[in-house]
């Protein structure tokens, strides 16, 4: 089942700034546990993450502040196509959605990192996901993106290295 991506890029940060204080702070990624599906609950998250680990050809990670790592920022699900990463679903968490968020950044964070493991694969950086069709000019702008065809749009090397370069580079 293919889901369209639909989360808006809300502002590409050096990691992720606090909405309120205008703070940046360093964020890591890791592979989501079992320990972790245990404490999501649906009702905080619009999309059922529990299902996702259990598809085997997909991993889960999830972002979190540095030092403040059983907090989740926001969640990522990626597989490994061989040639390219493909990202199935992104999500924000509930407080990080809206007008009265507490950080922003996070979905930029999450795509650099797909981008980053894309070059760690050896792929260059390539990242493919299918968006919304009201969003793709929205990901061309924020995320350097391309439109393949259809809803299908890829990030190549050179949009990939701007957003690691964004994010991990400190």
């Amino acid at each position: 089942m293919m889901t369209l991506i639909d989360i808006e890029i809300d502002k590409l940060t050096n990691s992720i700034e606090n909405m309120v204080s205008g703070d940046i702070f360093d964020t890591e990624i890791y592979r989501l546990s079992n320990k972790d599906i245990k404490q999501i609950k649906n009702i905080d998250w619009q999309f059922h993450w529990k299902e996702q680990i259990m598809v085997p050809e997909r991993k889960i990670y999830k972002l979190v502040i540095k030092n403040n790592i059983k907090v989740i920022q926001g969640l990522i699900s990626l597989s490994d196509q061989g040639d390219h990463i493909y990202l199935h679903l992104i999500e924000s968490a509930k407080f990080n959605k809206g007008k009265m968020k507490m950080y922003a950044g996070v979905p930029g964070n999450l795509v650099a990192f797909a981008c980053k493991l894309s070059f760690e694969k050896g792929y260059e950086g390539f990242l493919a996901f299918d968006a919304k069709t009201i969003l793709i000019k929205h990901y061309q702008d924020t995320l350097y993106a391309t439109h393949f065809k259809g809803t299908r749009m890829i990030i190549e090397t050179p949009a990939a290295l701007r957003l690691i370069n964004k994010y991990f580079n400190k």
